[in-house]
């Protein structure tokens, strides 16, 4: 058994992690930390796992997490980079779930995440865990920096039009929609019930932290300049992310079903949905899945991408044990394969 570590269980992805591991036919859970609810049994906190992990909260203790084979941070930004030296000195793998590690120009990180790097070192060295882009790396790397949920459902669109130069890469928009887990679980009097029932709005039109993450994984896969508009919207529902996205073809493209179904064909955990889908939410609720759609309207040279997970799975946990089975050695889908929930 693969012995695991979570730092930080107890916000949403760190409580996703658990449920997911929790049936891993390959894991054993040995330690969860958390400051404010150690000492405390995890069932007190999730019912839901009660008779899944029998297991108590602690304090984050570098020589028990360092005996661990694998550790997840499922902690704030800022947090990984305190502790990912020490573990790694000792032979652990780290899968850090927040964005201390997903930017490879440091200043550029300092200016979005307001803070000074700890280990500058280790992001240039860090492998970015977006799977349907860097599987072999991931395969072999020591310290894996999760991707941001945005920026999952954004580049997997995206992708298979830049990688084959088919658009104007320097005019895209990405028009995003996340439920209100996206936040945490923090309190905060903007992400209560009565703020977010029955609304919609757009935030951080001026600047998201997830746009320098978007535009450096599409500018790996090109030649040309990236320029990304990106807007991002809180929706009534607790989970899920539907990105649609916009791109002006260079030319005239026949098929263009066919190139995101061989972009795509022998992945996983994304699905190319026939000629007119439009996928919903609720199509991958609890599951690892993205789901695409593309579509040429009549009329112009518009090309529209539909691209929808849960942000808590394939934007968050699901992708961060997809990582952790490519490092182990493990089948892909191993503890990540079921379907959605519905109703």
């Amino acid at each position: 058994m693969i012995q695991v570590g979570i730092v930080g269980g107890t916000g949403y992805t760190g409580a996703e992690l658990l449920r997911l591991l929790s049936d891993h036919e390959q894991v054993r859970i040995r330690v969860i930390t958390s400051r404010t609810e150690a000492g405390k049994p995890l069932s007190g906190l999730y019912p839901n796992l009660r008779r899944h992990i029998d297991i108590a909260f602690s304090e984050p203790d570098i020589k028990v997490l360092s005996e661990c084979d694998t550790v997840f941070f499922a902690t704030p930004n800022g947090t990984a980079m305190t502790m990912a030296r020490e573990l790694l000195d000792a032979g652990t793998k780290i899968i850090d779930l927040a964005a201390d590690f997903r930017m490879k120009d440091i200043e550029d990180w300092r200016k979005w995440y307001d803070m000074d790097h700890a280990c500058p070192d280790l992001a240039a060295s860090a492998v970015y865990g977006l799977p349907e882009i860097n599987r072999e790396e991931i395969k072999t790397a020591q310290l894996v920096a999760n991707p941001g949920c945005y920026p999952t459902a954004v580049q997997l669109g995206f992708m298979p039009l830049v990688e084959n130069g088919l658009v104007d890469t320097g005019s895209l928009i990405a028009d995003c929609k996340s439920g209100v887990s996206g936040a945490g679980r923090a309190v905060n009097a903007d992400m209560l019930f009565c703020e977010v029932v029955d609304s919609l709005k757009a935030y951080a039109v001026q600047g998201h932290r997830h746009l320098p993450e978007i535009t450096q994984g599409l500018t790996e896969a090109t030649d040309d300049i990236i320029g990304l508009t990106f807007v991002p919207h809180l929706t009534p529902m607790i989970r899920g992310i539907h990105a649609t996205l916009y791109a002006r073809a260079k030319g005239d493209i026949t098929d263009l079903q066919s190139v995101y179904e061989n972009r795509y064909a022998d992945e996983p955990f994304v699905d190319v949905l026939s000629s007119g889908s439009h996928p919903d939410t609720r199509s991958v609720r609890s599951s690892n899945m993205c789901r695409i759609a593309v579509h040429q309207p009549p009329g112009g040279n518009m090309i529209i991408v539909l691209s929808v997970i849960d942000n808590l799975v394939k934007g968050a946990a699901g992708q961060a044990i997809q990582n952790f089975n490519l490092m182990s050695g493990l089948p892909e889908a191993t503890g990540i394969a079921q379907a959605a929930l519905l109703p």
